[in-house]
């Protein structure tokens, strides 16, 4: 009977784990295209969490501060330091004209995908 239990429990944390990494793997993509929707205007990297976090799509720093050093590597994001107010220096990031370009075509690419996925899902369109 205990080894039951126990092994219930160990088959409902695998569970819990594969869903967990499930929902990162679908959450990832998504987080690209959320920052790049926020950094039309220049926002450095603490601001850019607070709105993402404001808008529902919460996002930790260990994710995002990477996510942005990515961007820019790829040449989608430009980033500067700057002083406002007589605060310490911050980085200040924003869309550059290729990240522009290739923002308006995932997100044609993402509307398209979410009609497919809610015709697949059985769910209306807007």
């Amino acid at each position: 009977m205990i080894y039951s239990i126990m092994r219930h429990m160990a088959t409902m944390n695998e569970k819990e784990a594969l869903y967990d990494k499930l929902l990162l793997e679908l959450r990832r993509g998504v987080l690209m295209l959320a920052v790049l929707s926020q950094l039309q205007d220049e926002q450095y990297g603490y601001s850019l969490k607070q709105s993402l976090d404001a808008k529902g799509m919460e996002i930790n720093e260990g994710t995002l501060y990477p996510l942005l050093r990515r961007l820019e590597g790829q040449g989608l994001l430009e980033s500067d330091w700057l002083v406002v107010d007589d605060a310490r220096p911050r980085r200040y990031y924003k869309m550059s004209q290729e990240g522009e370009t290739v923002f308006a075509n995932l997100t044609q690419e993402w509307q398209a995908l979410v009609v497919v996925m809610n015709e697949l899902l059985g769910l209306k369109s807007k």
